[in-house]
């Protein structure tokens, strides 16, 4: 069997199994490198030079970390708390209840959104945004489930749908450059046109959590929610300005210099000097913080080696040329195969950016043999490389929502995360990429 399919196979059976995801992306390089012929040592010395990548990474949402603690010592989780309590009202009004709870949804979701154009900081924002409304949440009994969804929804849409920001980059500078080397001509191709149809299959994904699959109540520890976010502290108007001016900060310098670590250090340095955290607490604190963060660091260092030992197996290629063989001259079956590929291949490596230099080369001239339009072609490629960015382990667009819901232990990465996202995004991507080349 193909080395990715057993090592990405691996990886999934045993985080399904809740095997910790750090463990089964280990297993599974190691599984990938020994079916690919690398060998124990081999694979170890693959994995050892992978996990660099992650570092940088890790080291930003380490110090997130610490941020979101200083800002839940500055009591603004608790304001933004109270502000919805009383938009809540006292009884309670299911009717004011729903209404507020689709609002909340509404500004998280247009927050994601931004996050890839308007203000391109990526998930930067969501160790920032979403500890502090884990108390309203659950109050409103609001399912966490959902609003993973939602934030997946608003990371991956936008860059495979919108040419701008990381859309600019997905879209034109990679995608479409892509697709001229390998020999076909996109001249006046309008990217927005190709992947309308898989767009809309996100979007369906959505509509379907929001108005079916998690639409329910689901209630939470709120006395666990109140420990992790120091609920004694009382706030007021100065240090809720102070906080605001530092996440600010954060997001401007992160803006500018394109660094999250820099971003963060600045704004926890911010609270210092201004008194919101005490200079002797501050070592404290920021530990915490770090512990808070440290599993998606750890996550992303080893989802860096993984990576890297499916590289070094040469089998990717191989995985998508053996699906050549089997596809004649058959379209609907063609774009399917090269659909799944793509599924697998972004899963395993945990960005739908660095899947289309690999399957480009082969997919263009075999779908332009197969008689695909250009446009059908710009459309297959797109979806192919997209798929798997929502619902993998080791994805930013995963790993991004539980740094934000699991701050206080309730949230389950693969079963509250991986899962909803997998079955409510890819499925209906690749149904709506397939129906897109197949009728484009």
């Amino acid at each position: 069997m193909n080395a990715v399919i057993v090592g990405v196979l691996t990886m999934l059976v045993l985080s399904l199994l809740r095997t910790h995801v750090v463990m089964a992306l280990l297993i599974g390089a190691m599984a990938a490198g020994l079916a690919g012929g690398l060998g124990l040592e081999g694979s170890i010395a693959a994995f050892n030079d992978g996990i660099g990548g992650g570092a940088s990474v890790a080291l930003s949402y380490a110090l997130l970390g610490g941020f979101a603690v200083a800002i839940s010592q500055s009591g603004l989780p608790h304001a933004l708390a109270d502000k919805v309590i009383l938009m809540l009202g006292r009884e309670h009004n299911p009717r004011r209840v729903e209404l507020v709870k689709n609002l909340l949804l509404l500004m998280i979701m247009l927050v994601a959104i931004s996050s890839q154009n308007v203000m391109p900081i990526h998930i930067a924002f969501i160790p920032l945004l979403i500890p502090p409304l884990l108390l309203v949440m659950s109050k409103m009994q609001l399912d966490r489930r959902l609003v993973a969804c939602v934030l997946t929804f608003g990371l991956v849409t936008p860059y495979m749908f919108l040419p701008v920001g990381f859309g600019g980059i997905f879209l034109n500078e990679i995608l479409l450059k892509n697709i001229t080397t390998s020999g076909l001509d996109v001249t006046g191709i309008s990217v927005i046109e190709a992947m309308g149809i898989p767009a809309l299959g996100m979007l369906s994904g959505l509509l379907i959590a929001v108005f079916i699959s998690y639409r329910g109540k689901r209630q939470y520890n709120v006395d666990q929610i109140a420990a992790t976010e120091h609920a004694a502290i009382q706030y007021d108007g100065k240090r809720i300005l102070l906080a605001l001016l530092a996440i600010g900060v954060a997001f401007v310098t992160q803006l500018y210099t394109g660094s999250m670590v820099m971003g963060a250090l600045l704004g926890f340095i911010l609270f210092s000097v201004t008194g919101v955290v005490r200079w002797n607490e501050s070592d404290d604190l920021l530990t915490d913080g770090m512990k808070m963060m440290a599993m998606i660091g750890f996550i992303m260092i080893a989802a860096g080696g993984f990576a890297q030992v499916l590289r070094e197996t040469g089998e990717i290629a191989t995985l998508v040329s053996s699906s050549v063989e089997i596809i004649g001259q058959n379209k609907a079956l063609a774009a399917f195969l090269m659909l799944l590929v793509g599924l697998l291949i972004t899963m395993g490596i945990g960005s739908s950016f660095s899947t289309i230099p690999i399957i480009a080369s082969i997919y263009v001239p075999l779908a332009m043999e197969l008689g695909f339009t250009p446009l059908a072609i710009v459309a297959l490629v797109g979806t192919a490389a997209a798929l798997g960015d929502a619902g993998s382990p080791a994805s930013d667009s995963t790993l991004g929502p539980t740094s934000g819901l699991n701050v206080d232990g309730q949230h389950n990465h693969i079963w509250d995360t991986v899962v909803p996202t997998f079955v409510h995004y890819n499925l209906p991507l690749l149904a709506a990429g397939w129906v897109a080349a197949v009728i484009l």
